[in-house]
């Protein structure tokens, strides 16, 4: 590879980690909601990975659609921008919607002692009990709106990255620096999550973990907030 291939791809990888852990809402959402529904490691990767491939698809799919409609890169970048916009509204709405299902969650639990049934057998949480992973359709639900969510948000970084290369005709090395960026953006959300899990997990929350759910709700509107108005 010649010097611009060599800098394309290191910039790809190094925007990559960056713009990554500088961006709360691309690993809380994942750690409360683990932690809230009590997800196994292995899920919570599964599920951080979907939503960071749908995150950094959309984006190259955008950039496709720009680079063949001749679009100049600041347009471009303007429609990254109202993407970026909705989706962060669009994930304040979902951890508000959470929050309220969580209060309610919480004030249905009666001396801390809940009785439901799931795949066919009955038994109880009691007060203290880590919340454990259900497969039922409610998780299918959170599951797609946060994939939603990361489909409609943006990853600004990269589009500078498709367009530098694409507009020079090397194709091979637009598929690079994309694939690259794409590894290493969602190795570092699946890892950053799973290290935030693991320590969350250490916390005992005694009688307020009934309200992990409704708490989970209120970071992840607050991490959207974050980015809407800390420019996160």
């Amino acid at each position: 590879m010649d010097g611009l291939s060599w800098s394309l791809v290191l910039a790809a990888a190094g925007i990559g980690v960056t713009h990554t852990l500088l961006g709360p809402d691309h690993y809380l959402p994942f750690i409360m909601l683990a932690r809230a529904r009590g997800w196994s490691v292995r899920r919570t990767a599964l599920v951080t990975a979907a939503c960071g491939l749908g995150h950094v698809l959309a984006s190259v799919a955008l950039g496709a659609v720009g680079i063949a409609l001749g679009l100049a890169l600041a347009q471009i970048e303007t429609v990254e921008a109202g993407r970026g916009s909705l989706a962060a509204w669009a994930l304040v709405a979902f951890g508000v919607a959470y929050a309220v299902w969580g209060v309610r969650h919480a004030m249905r639990r009666s001396g801390g002692i809940e009785a439901h049934v799931h795949d066919g057998h009955a038994h109880v949480h009691r007060k203290g009990d880590l919340p454990h992973e259900h497969r039922d359709h409610r998780g299918d639900r959170t599951f797609w709106a946060l994939l939603t969510v990361f489909v409609l948000g943006p990853c600004e970084p990269l589009i500078p990255l498709v367009v530098m290369s694409a507009s020079r005709g090397r194709w091979g090395l637009t598929a690079l620096a994309v694939s690259v960026f794409g590894i290493v953006t969602i190795g570092t959300m699946v890892a950053v999550t799973l290290l935030g899990l693991l320590g969350v997990r250490r916390i005992d929350f005694g009688p307020l973990a009934r309200w992990s759910h409704a708490v989970a709700g209120g970071i992840i509107a607050a991490s959207g907030l974050a980015v809407l108005f800390l420019g996160l």
